[in-house]
């Protein structure tokens, strides 16, 4: 069963927030070449499984973040899940429930590999700013500078009688910080309604079949939705950045992240497919059909990770495992390090975790009612209250396919959760799991 691109993502609008990764705009250090071992004395490895109260939580109250993942699959709800999550740099809790593939009774596995999707987002986020470290860019700089297909763009200012679009100057060229925090006027597409985003969908932007230069270069014959910093509207930014990753590097996008973060973080099973030898691990994707029963089915028409696509989606990309993912997620908890290897300077990851919007600007990320802010490739919490969070700073994402994760730097806690499902009858496993992992902590460290 297919479902068409339109309707599955206008089920899909569960707010999803992101959050950004920012750096310090300084003098050029000299380039490095590789990840650097850290050369202070080493710490101990890290993420090593230990009892929940080596960490100063309960494990019976810990345990009924299982109980609930097993609940939703019990009721049909979900197919299965995988959680995981550390604490004082420690695993506490990884568990897996339910199938990773229903139809074949076969069960969900601590090494299934989903689909990603805007999780992949805070990855490359990433391996922008380790190229900020070297001096390749400043945040301020506009994005034309290195990618000309972006010069000149004009703005969306509405429509005359026979439906054409009317536009205008943007009043200044897009930065490379308005693009990391989806402020530069860009838009998605498959969200909206308005002109531009229609133009979106006939350019085919997206197309697994277009190389990331040829995708970079149709969206720039494209006006902005918006004048660049004046609204936070989720948008095609990321993958824009995985083209600039190439323009700066040198290196395709996929290469460079293999060797600047996989391999050096020991992240073996993250890839922009799945290769054969792993699909028995691959999990199915599942929809909810009209009575709110499980449908296996991509999300997308033509979506087919177990292929390797000219496109490499900055964006959405990514399949993933939830062990993986909390590698990635641990690094940046302990400021850009783990296990030796250094990844990203510890005030880089800071800045990625602040707010980075412009002033005055518009839409839900812009503190109002929600109490969320943006950085660098991230969703920032800065009023847990109005959040309905536990600690100012937390930073998170999430994924189409009802992945999830949230790194506190106050309770110093990384949570990962991996399903495969979307549209009606998603549950809430972000809140539920959220609530149930912070009522067992009996040793807080934020009051």
């Amino acid at each position: 069963m297919k479902f068409s691109l339109s309707s599955t993502l206008a089920a899909l609008r569960a707010p999803v927030i992101l959050i950004i990764l920012g750096l310090l705009a300084a003098c050029a250090p000299a380039p490095v070449e590789q990840p650097t071992p850290v050369t202070e004395a080493p710490a101990a490895q890290a993420l090593a499984r230990v009892p929940p109260e080596e960490a100063g939580m309960d494990s019976e109250r810990l345990d009924r973040v299982t109980h609930a993942m097993q609940a939703f699959v019990d009721e049909g709800k979900l197919s299965g899940a995988v959680t995981i999550a550390s604490r004082d740099n420690k695993l506490v809790h990884f568990e897996s429930v339910g199938y990773r593939d229903i139809e074949a009774q076969a069960p969900m596995t601590p090494d299934t590999l989903f689909r990603i999707y805007s999780m992949t987002k805070p990855v490359t986020g990433v391996a922008l700013m380790i190229l900020y470290e070297e001096g390749k860019f400043k945040l301020s700089d506009p994005v034309e500078k290195y990618l000309p297909e972006m010069k000149d763009l004009q703005v969306y200012a509405g429509t005359d009688n026979d439906g054409n679009m009317i536009t205008e100057p943007a009043d200044h060229p897009m930065t490379i910080r308005e693009l990391m925090s989806h402020t530069g006027g860009l838009t998605y597409g498959i969200f909206g309604q308005s002109a531009v985003d229609s133009a979106y969908v006939r350019a085919g932007l997206l197309d697994a079949n277009m190389t990331n230069a040829e995708f970079v270069a149709a969206l720039g014959q494209i006006p902005l939705k918006h004048q660049p910093g004046s609204r936070w509207e989720y948008s095609v930014s990321v993958d824009v950045q995985g083209y600039l990753v190439e323009v700066l590097s040198g290196m395709r996008f996929g290469e460079f992240l293999d060797e600047r973060i996989f391999q050096p973080l020991e992240m073996t099973d993250t890839d922009f497919h799945v290769p054969e030898e792993k699909i028995n691990r691959f999990a199915q994707m599942y929809v909810y059909g009209p009575e709110g029963q499980l449908v296996p089915s991509e999300m997308f028409d033509g979506a087919d990770f177990t292929v390797d696509m000219a496109f490499e989606s900055g964006g959405g990309g990514l399949v993933s495992t939830a062990n993986d993912y909390m590698r990635f997620s641990q690094m940046l908890l302990n400021g850009g390090e783990l296990d030796g290897m250094r990844i990203l300077a510890p005030l880089t990851v800071e800045l990625m975790h602040r707010d980075q919007t412009p002033a005055g600007m518009t839409g839900p990320m812009s503190g109002a009612g929600n109490g969320t802010v943006f950085g660098l490739d991230f969703a920032v919490i800065e009023d847990p209250v109005e959040a309905e969070s536990y600690s100012s700073g937390e930073y998170y994402w999430g994924g189409a396919a009802g992945t999830w994760f949230w790194i506190d730097p106050v309770e110093e806690v990384v949570f990962v959760g991996m399903i495969q499902q979307a549209g009606q009858g998603l549950p809430d496993v972000r809140s539920t799991s959220r609530r149930l992992f912070y009522q067992a902590i009996m040793d807080p460290k934020g009051v």
